[in-house]
């Protein structure tokens, strides 16, 4: 059993977003799906998926909290074509932000991060500042146009 599940509350949009999401992602599937009768809210329905191996939790229980960016999930993309799906998957209905943010129609923040973002940023400061310029003007990554910043003399 996994240790640790990250929990996410919706009002009523729980098994619409598991559906979201397992569609999105290609190692993905539904596990279970459970209605909870009789609670301060009604009906309360909780759906398990899992996303590459990773357990996730998602209850519709009522409009008590709301997504806000101080929780996101990174996705480590290995080349653009995987930061092109991503982004155009999860942002479908959502909020395109800055620095490969995004927001997905329910309100759930997503980074869409090249995986090669480490080595770009660990060189010398002059290199991680002209990558930081670069990655502030866009909002979805693109791999090539930061390769070149980090490139430039």
């Amino acid at each position: 059993m996994q240790k640790i599940i990250p929990f996410l509350w919706f009002d009523k949009e729980a098994r619409a977003a598991a559906e979201f999401y397992t569609a999105v992602f290609k190692d993905a599937k539904i596990i279970s799906t459970r209605l909870l009768e009789g609670t301060p809210s009604g009906t309360v329905e909780i759906v398990v998926i899992e996303l590459f191996g990773q357990t996730y939790q998602l209850m519709s229980a009522g409009p008590l909290f709301k997504f806000n960016e101080s929780i996101s999930f990174v996705v480590n993309c290995e080349d653009q074509e995987e930061v092109d799906y991503y982004w155009r998957r999860l942002s479908e209905g959502g909020e395109e932000g800055q620095c490969g943010w995004l927001k997905d129609k329910y309100g759930v923040s997503w980074q869409v991060v090249p995986s090669q973002m480490g080595e770009l940023m660990g060189g010398s400061p002059e290199q991680r500042a002209r990558v930081t310029r670069a990655f502030l003007k866009m909002k979805k990554f693109d791999i090539a146009a930061l390769q070149r910043a980090a490139g430039a003399a």
